[in-house]
């Protein structure tokens, strides 16, 4: 796999994760897929994207800077967001906030097979 392969299937699954176009989701992630070092699969890796989904209504994915090499991607993601309730375990309840992921993608057989996300919590913290 090229460089710009690795970056353009990265692409397509942050767009399949906006449009909530779960059916696609097995065309950029492997069937195997581990988050943060726990195995989930694709139906655990989906299911824990519908949840995200259904706790932030809002939630969109805005690529700030994207890395990456013929196996793997490094990306900052922004948020501006509203979740209910709460969001790692902070009572944001309904209050727009801002914050940041470090995600780094690793692919196998063209498809993301592991995922390492920092999501950066003391800035929804400053935020409340």
């Amino acid at each position: 796999m090229r460089t710009l392969e690795s970056e353009a299937i990265h692409r397509d699954s942050i767009a399949c994760l906006d449009a909530r176009d779960w059916a696609r989701l097995g065309k950029f992630v492997h069937a195997d897929v581990r988050y943060n070092g726990r195995p989930l699969g694709l139906e655990g890796y989906r299911a824990m994207l519908e949840n995200d989904h259904a706790q932030i209504p809002d939630l969109h994915f805005e690529i700030k800077k994207l890395i990456a090499d013929p196996q793997q991607v490094a990306c900052r993601h922004r948020f501006d967001v509203t979740p209910r309730g709460e969001l790692l375990g902070l009572p944001v309840n309904g209050r727009r906030v801002t914050f940041c992921e470090h995600a780094l993608y690793a692919f196998r057989d063209q498809k993301i097979h592991e995922v390492w996300s920092i999501i950066d919590k003391a800035a929804i913290e400053a935020q409340l």
